[in-house]
C-alpha cells in the first residue's frame, strides 16, 4: 500500500515531465521579429497600379461604355469587311441588310448599313437588330442614351429604337421622326421601369413605313461613371477605383504594336468625333472602334486619381515588322513628341491647344513614358538603336520625364534607360511564383530601377484560383521587400469578359488566362488575387521595415518544398501605422508569435482583414463572386510581443498604430 501511495503521489510530476517532453517536441511557432526603428526602404506612392490592353475585350464589350457590337460596320474577327455581311447585325421582319459602299458616311466610315425595309407595314415593323457584346444589359429605372447616323430614300416614317428581350418583350423605346435623303444624325433616350434585371436582349432599329435605309455609328450608352459622355462602364470603375491605383500603363502591351504598323494604336486617328475614328483591328483578332481613344484613357486615369504612365510607339510590331535606322525612325519620334505634348501642353502648345479643343483645358500629369512594349521579342536587335534615338530626342524635349525601356539592360548598350520594365507570368504554376519570390533581393543597386508592369501566377483557367492568389501574395511581399529597386508594379492581364470563353476560337470572348477582374454585359466580380491587390493596395505604407522570421514551416508542392508562411512589414509615418502582411501557404491555422523592436508604444487594438478558403483550387464566379473574399475584424491583446493566429490558405494584413 506504501508503494502504491508513493507512486500516486508522484503521478503529478511524472506528468508534468511527460508535459514538458511532449512540448519539447513541438514545433516551435514561426516568429516574426520587427525592427520598428529600421527602415530598409522607401515605398514610391506610385507602387501598385493598373496594366491593361485590347485583350479579353476589356475595351470594346468590357469597360468601354458601348453597349451595341460593331457599330461601324466594319468589325469582322480581324477581317476589316465581308462585302454583303454586316456580322452582328441581323434583319427583323421581312427585310434585308447588306454592307453598301455606294452610300458612305464620309471618307473615314466609308461604308454603310443598308436595309430594305419596302415591305414594311403598320403593324409589321421592319429593320435591324444588334446583340451586343452576348446580350445587351437592361436594368430597372435606368437611362440608356441611342444615337445613329442614317439617310433614306424619301420620308423614311417614324423609327422606333427599343431594347428588346430575347422572348420578345419591349423593355425600353423611343421614336424619332426626320430621316430623310441627306445624311442626319439622331439621338433619343429609352428609359427602362421595373423591369428585372437580365442580359438575355437584344437592340432593334426598326420602321412600319416602306423604305430603303443606310445606317452608320449605331449606338447605345448606359450610364457612364462620372457621366462622362463616351463613358465608361460604371459597375466595372467601381471595382477599379477599390484598388485605388497610382496610375494605368496605357494603351497597354501589344495593343500598343498591333501586328503590323498600320494595326498599331495610332493615337491621333483615335481624337475628336466618333465617327472620325477610322478603327482598327487589334492583335487579339477582334476589331476596335477606338471609341476608347487617348483621350478617354487619360480621362480614365484623371477619374481614378491615377497618373497615365505613357508607352509610346517605337518602330516595331508583333509580326516582326521593324525600323532599323535613326533616320527612318524620325516620323515616329515627332508622333511619340506629339503625343507627350497632348498629355503636357498648355494652350500654347500646338498638340495642348488639340487636347484643349478636345474638352480638356488641363494637362494631365505624366512622369514616366515607356519606349516600345517587351522589346525583349525583337529579335533584329534593333531595340538599341530605337531606344537611344527616342530616349535621346524625348529627353532634349522632357527632361524630367523618366524614361522606361523594355528590354534587358544588355539590349541598350548604347544608352541606359531611367528604368527598366520586367515581365514574369508564372506558366508553371505557384511554384514558378514561389521560386522567384526573393528575385530581387540580390539584384544590384547599381542598375536601373525596375516597373514590374506585367506579372501573374497561372492556376486556372481563365480566372485565377485561391492557390494562385496565395502565391501572387508571396511575390508582392519580395517586391515590397525590395521597394528600393521596384518602383512600379501591375498585375496583368487586368479584365475579361466572360460570355463566351468557351466558344470558337475565331469568337471567343476571353483570349488570354488568368484575369484579374471578371464579367459579362451585366454582372462582375473580382478574382482572389483582385482581393489580394485591393487589400495590398489599401494597406500601403511608405516605409519596409527590417523584419526576420524564425522557425518557418515549409509546404511541398509539385515535388518541391518552399516555406509556407510569408510576410513584409511596412509603416504610414505619418500617423505611425505599421502594417503587417502575412501568407499563410499551409493546409492549417498558423499561430505567429510577433516580436516588436524598437517599439514604444503600441496600440492594444487593431484590425484584421484576412482572405481565406477552405480550398486552393476554389475561385470566384459570376455565379458567385463572393465566394472568397476579405474579411475584416477588430483584434485585440497587441503589444511588443503577442501572437497572432492566421487561418490556413490565407492571406492577413494586420494594421495597428506603434511608435
Amino acid at each position: 500500500m506504501k508503494q502504491r501511495l508513493l507512486a500516486f503521489a508522484a503521478l503529478p510530476l511524472m506528468l508534468a515531465s511527460l508535459s514538458q517532453a511532449v512540448a519539447a517536441d513541438a514545433p516551435a511557432k514561426p516568429t516574426i521579429t520587427i525592427a520598428l526603428d529600421q527602415t530598409k526602404a522607401k515605398i514610391d506612392p506610385k507602387f501598385y497600379g493598373l496594366m491593361t490592353e485590347e485583350i479579353n475585350f476589356a475595351y470594346e464589350g468590357g469597360l468601354y461604355g458601348e453597349l451595341l457590337r460593331n457599330r461601324t460596320i466594319k468589325g469582322e474577327e480581324g477581317i476589316a469587311y465581308r462585302a454583303d455581311n454586316p456580322i452582328y447585325w441581323s434583319p427583323v421582319g421581312a427585310g434585308t441588310v447588306g454592307i453598301d459602299w455606294a452610300y458612305p458616311l464620309n471618307d473615314i466610315q466609308h461604308i454603310s448599313l443598308a436595309v430594305d425595309a419596302s415591305k414594311a407595314a403598320p403593324g409589321h415593323a421592319v429593320g435591324v437588330a444588334n446583340t451586343g457584346y452576348w446580350g445587351v444589359p437592361a436594368r430597372p429605372n435606368t437611362t440608356y442614351t441611342a444615337s445613329f447616323f442614317a439617310h433614306a430614300e424619301g420620308d423614311a416614317g417614324p423609327i422606333k429604337l427599343a431594347i428588346v428581350s430575347d422572348g420578345g418583350e419591349t423593355l425600353a423605346s423611343a421614336t424619332v421622326t426626320g430621316v430623310g435623303p441627306k445624311w442626319k444624325r439622331f439621338e433619343v433616350t429609352l428609359h427602362t421601369g421595373a423591369v428585372a434585371p437580365s442580359k438575355a436582349n437584344h437592340f432593334t432599329l426598326t420602321t412600319e413605313t416602306p423604305a430603303k435605309l443606310w445606317l452608320q455609328q449605331v449606338s447605345l450608352f448606359g450610364p457612364t461613371y462620372h457621366n462622362r459622355a463616351n463613358g465608361l462602364r460604371p459597375d466595372l470603375m467601381e471595382k477599379l477605383a477599390a484598388m485605388k491605383p497610382a496610375f494605368i500603363r496605357l494603351p497597354g502591351g501589344n495593343y500598343l504594336e498591333g501586328d503590323t504598323f498600320g494595326q498599331r494604336f495610332d493615337w491621333k486617328a483615335t481624337l475628336g468625333p466618333l465617327e472620325q475614328r477610322p478603327g482598327h483591328r487589334s492583335p487579339w483578332n477582334y476589331w476596335s472602334t477606338d471609341g476608347m481613344g487617348l483621350l478617354e484613357m487619360l480621362d480614365w486615369c484623371e477619374d481614378l486619381k491615377a497618373e497615365p504612365v505613357l508607352a509610346v510607339f517605337a518602330g516595331y510590331a508583333l509580326n516582326g515588322q521593324h525600323v532599323d535606322t535613326a533616320k527612318d525612325l524620325e516620323p515616329f519620334i515627332q508622333d511619340a513628341l506629339d503625343e507627350i505634348e497632348y498629355v503636357t501642353g498648355d494652350a500654347s502648345t500646338k498638340w495642348g491647344a488639340r487636347r484643349v479643343a478636345d474638352g480638356h483645358p488641363a494637362p494631365f500629369p505624366l512622369h514616366y513614358v515607356e519606349i516600345g512594349n517587351e522589346d525583349f521579342f525583337d529579335n533584329s536587335g534593333s531595340y538599341d538603336v530605337r531606344f537611344k534615338a527616342f530616349y535621346s530626342a524625348i529627353k532634349a524635349k522632357y527632361p524630367n520625364l523618366q524614361l522606361i525601356s523594355t528590354a534587358a539592360l544588355s539590349a541598350t548598350p548604347s544608352q541606359r534607360p531611367d528604368m527598366l520594365d520586367e515581365h514574369f507570368y508564372a506558366f508553371k504554376g505557384e511554384t514558378e511564383t514561389y521560386a522567384r519570390v526573393h528575385e530581387y533581393d540580390n539584384r544590384s543597386r547599381a542598375e536601373p530601377k525596375v516597373f514590374v508592369g506585367e506579372w501573374a501566377s497561372h492556376d486556372g483557367w481563365r480566372m485565377p484560383t485561391l492557390r494562385a492568389a496565395l502565391a501572387d501574395a508571396a511575390y508582392l511581399t519580395g517586391l515590397e521587400r525590395n521597394a528600393d529597386l521596384v518602383i512600379m508594379n501591375a498585375y496583368a492581364p487586368l479584365l475579361a469578359n466572360l460570355s463566351h470563353s468557351g466558344g470558337p476560337a475565331k469568337d471567343n470572348s476571353v483570349q488570354w488566362a488568368p484575369n484579374l477582374i471578371g464579367y459579362d454585359a451585366l454582372r462582375n466580380y473580382g478574382t482572389p488575387s483582385y482581393h489580394v491587390l485591393q487589400m495590398f493596395g489599401a494597406g500601403r505604407g511608405d516605409a519596409v521595415l527590417a523584419s526576420e522570421g524564425a522557425n518557418v514551416p515549409d509546404f511541398t508542392a509539385e515535388g518541391k518544398t518552399f516555406p509556407a508562411l510569408y510576410w513584409v512589414a511596412t509603416k504610414r509615418t505619418s500617423d505611425g501605422h505599421v502594417q503587417l502582411k502575412l501568407v499563410n501557404r499551409s493546409g492549417s491555422a498558423q499561430p505567429i508569435h510577433v516580436v516588436l523592436r524598437g517599439a514604444h508604444n503600441v496600440a492594444d487594438t487593431g484590425t484584421l482583414t484576412v482572405l481565406a478558403g477552405k480550398d486552393p483550387g476554389d475561385s470566384n464566379s459570376l455565379d458567385q463572386p463572393e465566394l472568397i473574399a476579405p474579411k475584416r475584424q477588430t483584434v485585440h491583446g497587441l503589444s511588443r510581443d503577442f501572437v497572432q493566429t492566421v487561418p490556413a490558405y490565407s492571406v492577413s494584413l494586420l494594421d495597428f498604430a506603434a511608435r
